[in-house]
């Protein structure tokens, strides 16, 4: 049975953390919440994100609670760098290259096929894997400090717009997040692109901060 969060208040959760120097410590306790299986919040280049250990099914089952998300919804993951591509997707062609060489960190989120050990939950049961750089200071931190994929989803209500500051959190998600590191105010606006590269030529899923237009530039 899903174990959620019973407590509606925030205090003592929401931490402030630098956006460009963000406090070690802090860092290292977000990161020790999400190895034990907990959720977090932390800032991604221009909106919140929601942060679980890929691996802990519970964990990543109380995402798509907190954003009362659909099983068949993929839910993209973020990695520290392009090394530890090999262990989600099954193979990452030419074309996925010259994206990364681009965009990379930040700006697109990379579909690709998923390996088997990747959790079902994950792809949607699609078989595909989202897969994102970050570039903001305090997701990379968090990423270099637990040496793992996460969870890189928005942190917001499934079909509502994504959040750009904290005070925006819908109460549901809030409820369920072990810490929410606030960074202050975001850029805001439609997140990354998504763009399916097992298709040939790459299909744009989603359009936001890079244009279709300069994803087929790119691969040409």
């Amino acid at each position: 049975m899903l174990k959620t969060r019973k407590q509606p208040d925030s205090k003592g959760r929401i931490i402030p953390i630098d956006p460009v120097a963000p406090d070690r410590s802090i860092i290292r306790k977000a990161a020790n919440l999400i190895r034990n299986g907990e959720l977090a919040v932390f800032p991604t280049r221009s909106l919140y994100g929601i942060g679980a250990d890929i691996y802990q099914p519970d964990s990543v089952a109380r995402v798509f609670h907190a954003k009362r998300r659909t099983a068949d919804k993929p839910i993209s993951v973020l990695i520290r760098s392009e090394s530890q591509l090999d262990n989600l997707a099954t193979d990452v062609p030419e074309r996925a290259v010259r994206l990364m060489k681009r965009f990379w960190p930040g700006r697109i989120t990379i579909v690709f096929a998923a390996r088997s050990s990747v959790p079902l939950a994950l792809s949607g049961n699609t078989g595909k894997i989202g897969i994102r750089v970050p570039e903001h200071p305090v997701a990379v931190a968090l990423l270099n400090a637990l040496e793992h994929p996460i969870t890189g989803t928005s942190a917001n209500l499934s079909g509502k717009p994504g959040c750009s500051q904290i005070a925006d959190l819908a109460f549901e998600v809030t409820g369920e997040m072990a810490i929410i590191l606030d960074a202050g105010p975001l850029s805001g606006g439609a997140g990354s692109t998504v763009v399916d590269v097992t298709t040939n030529p790459p299909t744009v899923l989603r359009e936001g901060g890079v244009s279709e237009a300069e994803i087929l530039d790119c691969i040409r």
